[in-house]
């Protein structure tokens, strides 16, 4: 009877295994906004490879207006929350998917702009504007 009985579950156990297909759900990690914030402007390798070029937005200097490109892009190394706001007005809002800052100094001709965006599971730089007038 002992023996009947597990031959009973060795066989049904193993049946199971045989036909059931285990599908487990891929774990979707989104990386850290605040870790990718920090790292962006901290390091220059990381940071080229988180701008999506041809970047939107452009330098503008004057009545010159340049395109971003990979050649004169100036490295960012101030994140919002450091600048002073004695001086800068700023102001920066924050989705799940998207971050937006902007920082003038009142008339003065001087603002920039840059928004970064969640593509799949992480952070870009998708939009810089800077102004000097």
């Amino acid at each position: 009877m002992v023996f009947l009985l597990t031959f009973i579950l060795f066989f049904t156990s193993c049946n199971r295994s045989r036909n059931t297909v285990e599908i487990l759900p891929e774990k979707i990690i989104v990386e850290n906004f605040d870790f990718f914030y920090n790292k962006f402007h901290s390091d220059s390798l990381f940071q080229m490879g988180r701008i999506k070029f041809p970047l939107k937005g452009q330098n503008v200097d004057g009545l010159e207006k340049t395109n971003w490109t990979k050649e004169n892009w100036n490295m960012l190394r101030t994140k919002i929350y450091d600048i002073d706001t004695t001086e800068f007005k700023i102001d920066f809002k924050r989705t799940k998917t998207s971050f937006f800052e902007k920082c003038i100094i009142k008339e003065s001709g001087f603002s920039s702009e840059f928004g970064f965006k969640l593509m799949g599971k992480k952070w870009y730089l998708v939009y810089a504007l800077d102004k000097n007038l």
